[in-house]
């Protein structure tokens, strides 16, 4: 019996806690990230960063992105954008169907579960704030510790911005994305028919083969102008449901203000992305993933004073 003992004393291994790890009470929950903001500032281009960084998967919370179709007029991120980063929730309703927050919060949670037994990080990306509202309730925070991420961009400089972008979608084809899409009985306000962009150029379609050009043209410029203007009302009224959810729903949020990014060109406006939300968006990231204090070089992520977190992927180019 003393051998016994013995040996039982001899193979028992040592705890050793490190001056740097804190021990925490309770079930450790799962950990989500959350990417938010007005439409237009920049939040695909982030997460797919710091998904690439993280070993994340991407879940899709813009509540028009969600269904089937129009992918220019919703500003779908095309697969080259993504990076071969898994996407979910993107392009997959019936676009004649409705999709409720309580659809999105059901099918999220399924898709976070998935993502999680994979190993990966759950993202969730977009500015439809009722979505997120309705995913991150009470039951959602007693399992998961969520990461707010906040891409800001001001509203004088975003609103140039969407102009801009309206311009380019139209060049890349909205209206004849529209026009294919277009039924003169149409009811715009369900499904994909909600859409900044698709019931702007009902007057258009009605008239255009009945009318001069010039009447023509001039209906198709105040369409596109219409679709401006509705961008630009949208992101102050997203903008307006972020302030309402800090404020009443206690969440904390990391701002990252991008607006420099947006009012510099080419190499400068990489490298402000870089050190404005990108480097900061990742370090912000690796604190909440890690509990630790972090270095972020070359898209991998290391820590100080603890054990190293798993070799993170790389952004492939």
């Amino acid at each position: 019996m003393k051998m016994s003992l013995s040996i039982s004393k001899q193979i028992r291994p040592l705890l050793h806690i490190p001056s740097t790890t804190t021990l925490r009470h309770g079930p450790l929950k799962e950990k989500v990230v959350v990417v938010m903001g007005a439409t237009g500032t920049g939040k695909s281009r982030l997460s797919v960063d710091l998904a690439t960084r993280f070993s994340a998967e991407i879940i899709n919370s813009d509540k028009m992105q969600v269904y089937h179709g129009l992918d220019i007029v919703t500003n779908k991120i095309t697969d080259e954008e993504r990076s071969g980063v898994p996407h979910h929730l993107l392009g997959v309703v019936d676009p004649e169907s409705d999709f409720s927050p309580a659809n999105f919060r059901a099918m999220a949670s399924i898709s976070m579960r998935s993502i999680l037994s994979r190993g990966q990080l759950p993202m969730i990306v977009g500015g439809s704030n009722s979505f997120i509202e309705a995913l991150v309730d009470m039951n959602f925070r007693s399992k998961y510790e969520c990461c707010f991420l906040w891409v800001d961009v001001a509203m004088p400089v975003l609103d140039s911005f969407v102009s801009d972008r309206v311009d380019k979608m139209v060049e890349r084809g909205m209206v004849d994305e529209v026009r294919e899409f277009y039924k003169p009985n149409a009811d715009y306000s369900r499904g994909i028919r909600r859409a900044i962009g698709v019931p702007e150029f009902d007057k258009f379609f009605r008239v255009e083969s009945f009318c001069d050009e010039e009447t023509r043209a001039r209906i198709l410029t105040d369409a596109i102008e219409s679709v401006k203007m509705n961008t630009s009302m949208l992101a102050r009224i997203q903008l307006q449901k972020i302030h309402r959810l800090r404020k009443i729903k206690g969440w904390r949020v990391h701002r990252l203000d991008a607006t420099d990014v947006f009012m510099k060109r080419g190499g400068e406006a990489e490298a402000a992305w870089e050190k404005l939300v990108s480097g900061p968006g990742a370090a912000v990231v690796s604190r909440f993933l890690y509990d630790s204090e972090t270095v972020v070089r070359g898209g991998v992520t290391a820590m100080r004073g603890s054990v190293a977190p798993p070799l993170l992927a790389t952004a492939s180019h």
